[in-house]
């Protein structure tokens, strides 16, 4: 810091803010203040910025902030030459008329300058900017911060003259602007600034306090308001205390990891105090995901595992008060969760009653898209399709169990426990199916056709619950396709590219022997007649261009992608091999001169108007190079071929890489259209067979620059 600046604090002081954005609100004020700092020339960038967020306030701490920004330097374009001055260079009216609107006159004629500006020459006059004033800057930054805060909704209140409307995420009350030691005199939301904050609602030693310098701020709060003022620091409180109480309730006990619902808690509490609490050991009859959910989305406890991942009888709470005797608190919060863990088991043992089976029915009531029927309907479709690939991948009995598991996949919904937490969808009908003693393949199939619902979740565990998604997915895509409900843009309200998505990493990562045309046949018929239009070409090119984006994504460049994709690759599986295979033929020498052949090859076939077969005569082969080429193919032909039916695609790819001098001597020697039309056929020919040959992993003429 140095004489001139001065480290500067802006503080609003509010009713609760929402939780689950109250992060990001915090992020939005200081990052927008200090870059609008810096668009007045008041702050640097690489000034210091620390942003504060609390329940009840957000603010920003600015480093090395000028009391005044440096004047500039500017240059003002007036008109053209030939409309400001005359032809022996004296002023025109229009150009006094245009310097007195920027506050000169006729004495600053002499001192334009004359540039060309596009075709015309024109004036310009140099002149200096004021620098902004700390008040003056700040009050446009403030006002900027509160503009583009990401508020999620907006509502109006009135001032205290009961006739000034005010539009903010909740009520203001107060405003600290602070430089230095100094007050800054801005307005926002019908405040004016000064140097009073507040501390807790119930525990601060002061309720006003009186900052005298913008550097005390988070001290103060803490030490005299009671109140951790950084979101990050009342963040890590809580994991050390969350961690520190679980080891005093037992060996080994840990809480449950969830960063949204920590961020969460951290946005309720000003000044966390974690808290041991309990329940009754028989709710843990009830699946206990039933019970973590409860308690996490109503109460926002963190529930204690055991070394096992298992549930125990043990929570934490984070209270927002630290009482001499925390027991009437610990009582208060297991009363509270009392109620939610006996609806959680009433629940399940009222579910338990019936059978998926009895169920069915049931989804015959719901409806699941106007043009294409009910949930009910929708179940026979994807068991059809289930039992189709199941079929193609592992016979009579994996058809059989994929069918039935589809059948009964969608039952839970019509569920109590799933009407009360849908959450919990897929999760409840493999413990309803267990319950039922119904086989284990085909429970787990159950929760597990939802996989992967996100990027990075984990695939289905077997192969029954593989095929049910890997058909509920298709489902999806094919009927939406059919009916015209494609994504646009950013919107996507069916999902589609992560049912796409989901698609790709079953039939890669699993490895799965099924072609993607394959499987979008296998899934059409079912919808009989309840489709618009043919979905066939417009799905292939979708999920091919959502596997485009995800080879992009893991480093592969636009040319590689394009050059595999272009030949529409039928098994995803060997796509990657196929990638990794180009990318190494990409590094070879001989590589840049056979993708450009490659594309005038794939030039001349395109315009030639000829019939052509990829076969040749021995005898039309007059000149020495397309001899020479010949001999290469049919010599290196059948190796690489072999390479290629053996998955080597690297190594049939470098094997044909040996063509590179017979190519090179055909285009250099050769006069491919020929005049005479057995010769031109023949050559044709020729370079059909060589374009058939080297396009098997991967069209390489997109590899050419």
């Amino acid at each position: 810091m140095t004489m001139t600046t001065q480290n500067l604090l802006v503080e609003l002081f509010v009713e609760e803010l929402p939780p689950k954005v109250l992060q990001f609100l915090g992020i939005a004020f200081a990052n927008v203040l200090h870059a609008e700092l810096q668009h007045c020339g008041l702050a640097e960038p690489g000034n210091y910025s620390q942003g504060y967020a609390s329940p009840r306030r957000l603010a920003a701490h600015v480093s090395a902030v000028s009391r005044q920004a440096a004047d500039k330097a500017q240059s003002n374009k007036l008109m053209p030459v030939s409309v400001g001055l005359t032809a022996d260079g004296q002023a025109t009216p229009a150009l006094l008329k245009k310097l007195a609107s920027v506050g000169a006159d006729a004495s600053a004629v002499p001192h334009l300058k004359r540039q060309m500006d596009g075709k015309a020459e024109a004036l310009f006059l140099d002149s200096r900017v004021k620098g902004a004033t700390l008040a003056e800057g700040l009050q446009k930054a403030l006002e900027q911060a509160i503009a583009k805060l990401p508020i999620p909704k907006v509502m109006q209140y009135q001032l205290a003259d009961g006739w000034t409307t005010v539009n903010f995420v909740r009520p203001a009350h107060g405003l600290v602007a602070l430089y230095g030691a100094d007050v800054v005199r801005v307005h926002a939301l019908g405040l004016t600034a000064g140097r009073i904050t507040h501390g807790h609602r119930f525990e601060a030693r002061l309720d006003r306090i009186e900052l005298a310098h913008a550097d005390e701020y988070a001290q103060r709060l803490e030490a005299d308001g009671a109140v951790i003022a950084s979101f990050a620091a009342r963040r890590a409180e809580i994991v050390r205390q969350l961690a520190a109480v679980a080891a005093t309730a037992g060996p080994r006990l840990t809480p449950i990891h969830d960063d949204a619902l920590l961020d969460e808690v951290t946005a309720l509490v000003e000044r966390p105090n974690v808290l041991l609490c309990r329940f009754e050991a028989e709710f843990l009859s009830v699946p206990q995901e039933c019970l973590i959910l409860t308690m996490k989305a109503n109460q926002k406890y963190f529930p204690l595992l055991d070394a096992a991942g298992a549930l125990t009888n043990q929570f934490l709470v984070v209270s927002n008060i630290t009482p001499p005797d925390a027991s009437r608190v610990i009582e208060g919060n297991e009363r509270v969760v009392r109620p939610r863990l006996a609806d959680a088991k009433f629940f399940f043992d009222q579910d338990r009653k019936r059978t998926l089976e009895s169920r069915l029915a049931g989804l015959d009531k719901v409806v699941y898209h106007g043009k294409l029927g009910s949930l009910g309907a929708r179940s026979v479709r994807v068991a059809a399709i289930a039992r189709h690939i199941g079929a193609a991948i592992g016979g009579d009995a994996l058809a059989a169990s994929a069918a039935h598991a589809a059948t009964l996949a969608k039952a839970d919904l019509v569920s109590d426990m799933v009407g009360e937490f849908p959450e919990l969808q897929g999760t409840m009908g493999r413990y309803y199916a267990q319950h039922e003693g119904i086989a284990a393949d085909v429970a787990w199939a159950i929760e597990d056709h939802y996989k992967p619902r996100f990027a990075g979740d984990a695939l289905p565990r077997g192969p029954v619950g593989e095929v049910v998604a890997l058909a509920d997915k298709l489902e999806t895509l094919v009927g939406m396709f059919g009916i015209g409900q494609l994504p646009t843009g950013d919107k996507d309200p069916f999902a589609l590219r992560r049912h796409a998505l989901g698609v790709i990493r079953l039939l890669v990562e699993k490895r799965l022997p099924l072609g993607l045309n394959q499987l979008i046949e296998i899934a059409v018929p079912t919808f009989a007649g309840l489709l618009s239009h043919d979905p066939r070409a417009e799905l292939g090119a979708f999920v091919l261009d959502r596997l485009a984006v995800t080879l992009r994504d893991e480093g592969f460049s636009a040319q590689e992608v394009d050059a595999v994709l272009s030949l529409k690759p039928q098994h995803l599986a060997d796509v990657r091999q196929r990638m990794d295979a180009v990318r190494a033929f990409a590094a070879l020498p001989e590589a840049a001169s056979l993708a450009a052949a490659n594309k005038r090859v794939t030039n001349i076939l395109k315009k030639s108007s000829d019939p052509m077969v990829a076969n040749v005569s021995a005898e039309l082969l007059h000149e020495p190079a397309e001899q020479a080429l010949a001999s290469a193919l049919k010599m290196l032909g059948p190796q690489a071929d072999a390479q290629y039916e053996g998955g080597d695609y690297a190594g049939s790819l470098k094997t044909l890489a040996a063509l590179k001098a017979p190519v090179d001597a055909f285009f250099d020697t050769v006069m491919v259209n020929a005049e005479d039309p057995a010769l031109r056929t023949n050559r044709l020919g020729l370079l059909a067979m060589l374009h058939a040959a080297m396009n098997r992993v991967a069209d390489l003429s997109k590899l050419a620059s």
